[in-house]
Parts: structure tokens; C-alpha cells; sequence
């Protein structure tokens, strides 16, 4: 599956996203998930930042 959506992001106007993963802890069991998003590369640095 990740193989398709690298792919399908190198190419045309795709080149300008970029697909992150942010790992989110549950306050009430303790217990990691994980968010994963396509966003525009100028807005990684303030996805990463904010909490």
C-alpha cells in the first residue's frame, strides 16, 4: 500500500505533498496511535509543531 502512495506522489503536481505519520499517545490508557496525512511540504515543520 505505501509503495503505491510514494508512487503515485513523485509524480506531477504530487511533488509538493508529502505524507507524514505522527504518533499520538491516549491520555486515559497510555496507548500509541498513529495519524498519518498528506499535507503540502511548505506545512510539515507547523503539522510536527503543534500539538
Amino acid at each position: 500500500m505505501a509503495k503505491k502512495t510514494v508512487a503515485t506522489l513523485q509524480k506531477g503536481a504530487g511533488k509538493g505533498h508529502a505524507k507524514v505519520i505522527k504518533m499520538i499517545k491516549n491520555t486515559e490508557t497510555g496507548a500509541y496511535a498513529f495519524k498519518e496525512e498528506v499535507i503540502i511540504n511548505d506545512e510539515v515543520k507547523d503539522y510536527f509543531s503543534k500539538q
